[in-house]
């Protein structure tokens, strides 16, 4: 599956990596209902044209949100199985919705399960999500037939990681220390973190712009706010300051 991110990295489970035969049935003889939580229209079309097919994926799309105010009421009212959360949305973010629906996810008769879908991989945002109660993490570039596996996994209880992903929570809950404060980094939005890590990556803005479907105009005005947050010069320290926060 693909979108303007990127083609929608395989996903995995925390225990094992899905066969494809057991991929290419995970539907079948199975019912789940899911909910989309994705701040950009197009992308949720593409997923629910790719998994939403219920007579084959055994998938049934049963709401849609673009922010965390609307995906709080759409989930409260329709109760899905598993919600499919993006990280960075409007009003607070994938961890403020987990953070309201704390009570639905805690209800032993029909408890709703998160599974984050994300065009970050940064650790922060895959610890950020799995403390706030989600139940796994992949990224966009994973496949409708995988997607649909970790959707069925997720709702059978299972932990679902896109690969490499799963390592940052291993590391993460492995210490008792809660991971320190970066007060500096605390100062940028979501959206000019987003642009930060790219422009670290050595994106044009162009292709920032592309990825994150802005104008390149605002690219220019995040890395400005970015750079004067942070009291750097150009993009070229920006990279040197992310790298030394492992944000690359």
């Amino acid at each position: 599956m693909s979108d303007a991110n990127g083609p929608v990295e395989s996903g995995s489970s925390a225990e094992e990596t899905p066969s494809a035969s057991a991929s290419q049935g995970a539907g079948a003889g199975r019912h789940v209902r899911v909910v989309l939580v994705d701040d950009h229209r197009m992308f949720r079309t593409g997923v629910q044209a790719e998994i939403g097919q219920t007579e084959r994926t055994g998938v049934e799309v049963v709401g849609e949100a673009a922010d965390v105010d609307q995906a709080v009421t759409v989930i409260t009212a329709t109760r899905p199985e598993v919600v499919l959360l993006d990280v960075h949305l409007p009003g607070g973010g994938g961890v403020e919705v987990l953070r309201r629906c704390a009570p639905l996810m805690a209800d032993a008769e029909q408890p709703v399960r998160f599974l984050a879908l994300s065009v970050s991989d940064a650790a922060e945002d895959v610890i950020g999500v799995i403390r706030g109660g989600a139940r796994g993490y992949v990224t966009k570039t994973i496949t409708g037939t995988d997607l649909v596996d970790s959707i069925f996994r997720v709702q059978d209880g299972d932990a679902v990681f896109s690969p490499r992903l799963a390592g940052f929570v291993l590391d993460a809950f492995a210490s008792t220390d809660a991971p320190p404060v970066d007060e500096d980094l605390d100062r940028l939005t979501q959206r000019e973190r987003e642009v930060l890590r790219l422009i670290a990556r050595g994106y044009a803005y162009k292709e920032i712009a592309k990825q994150l479907f802005i104008s390149v105009k605002t690219v220019e005005s995040h890395v400005s706010a970015v750079l004067r947050k942070l009291q750097l010069s150009n993009r070229h320290e920006l990279t040197r300051w992310a790298t030394a926060r492992r944000l690359v």
